[in-house]
């Protein structure tokens, strides 16, 4: 009888975990190059940072961006509370990555749980947008600026996107990078703060 209440434990807690788990990637990742909000967070560049600050790979919320996914103005936490001090604007006062408009420029991302992916989306903040606000879908150009198709496969640990930076940019902006996971509904995202 003992032996079977165990082997009934094990399996109770492998359905909890399968149950738990359902709906959400394994992979994790942020955006190092340039410097996301919650790595940012994670060296303590900035501080009161919450949760992210142990854990800037999970920024994870619905996929489907721009047609769905996180709410406006929760987008940089990709919709999860847990992390909503990544969309606080801090008054414009975020740390900035220097860049050049219209210049080459590679994106990198560490990746914590590779998994199967359709798209890496990068998309720029308006000429318009206001720092100081929340990010919303109407702040950024209509359309990514960089799309990188991995056709399903994994990436690597460190996986990296040259691209052209927008022409005519200058001052603050932000980038939102997007990774679309191939095989369930959800996307990682990352906001950097970058200066022109």
């Amino acid at each position: 009888m003992r032996k079977l209440t165990s082997v009934a434990a094990a399996l109770g807690i492998a359905a909890a975990t399968v149950l738990a788990t359902a709906g959400h990637a394994s992979a994790h990742g942020y955006s190092t190059s340039p410097v996301s909000r919650q790595l940012h967070c994670a060296q303590g560049t900035v501080t009161g940072c919450g949760q992210i600050r142990w854990e800037p790979q999970s920024v994870e919320g619905p996929g489907g961006f721009p047609a769905r996914g996180p709410s406006d103005g929760t987008l940089c936490s990709g919709g999860n509370a847990r992390f909503a001090e990544l969309d606080d604007p801090r008054g414009g006062n975020w740390p900035t990555t220097q860049l050049n408009s219209g210049q080459q420029y590679t994106f990198t991302w560490r990746n914590t749980a590779p998994h199967s992916t359709s798209t890496y989306q990068y998309y720029i903040t308006r000429d318009d947008w206001r720092p100081g606000l929340r990010l919303t879908r109407a702040d950024l150009e209509r359309t990514p600026f960089l799309t990188v198709d991995l056709g399903g496969r994994r990436p690597g640990a460190t996986e990296s996107h040259t691209g052209r930076l927008p022409s005519g940019k200058s001052g603050h902006h932000l980038i939102l990078a997007v990774w679309n996971i191939a095989d369930t509904n959800n996307a990682f995202y990352a906001c950097s703060d970058v200066r022109f």
